[in-house]
């Protein structure tokens, strides 16, 4: 699935399933992938991460888990997804 605005489909869908964000809020995502530099599929991680830990959008949160997924050495969504939860358990 290589489109180009994967992370624009993304929070259409988000929205059509009644997940409402604000226009900052989604402001905020732009700015965070543009910031860290980081990949869609990356930011779309981000977002779900934070949705599901937080049960709503938490900016810091989101970018925290964005600056930690960013990295050029994560090639894969199970390497996201295993850091962010590497990180999530050490807080605990």
């Amino acid at each position: 699935m290589n489109r180009k605005h994967d992370l624009a489909y993304f929070l259409e869908d988000l929205w059509s399933r009644g997940f409402k964000l604000s226009d900052e809020d989604v402001q905020f995502i732009y700015f965070g992938k543009n910031s860290t530099n980081a990949a869609e599929w990356k930011t779309i991680i981000a977002v779900r991460t934070t949705l599901k830990a937080q049960q709503f959008f938490d900016a810091s949160f989101f970018i925290s888990v964005l600056e930690l997924i960013a990295d050029t050495s994560i090639n894969n969504k199970r390497q996201a997804y295993e850091a962010v939860e590497q990180k999530l358990a050490l807080k605990k």
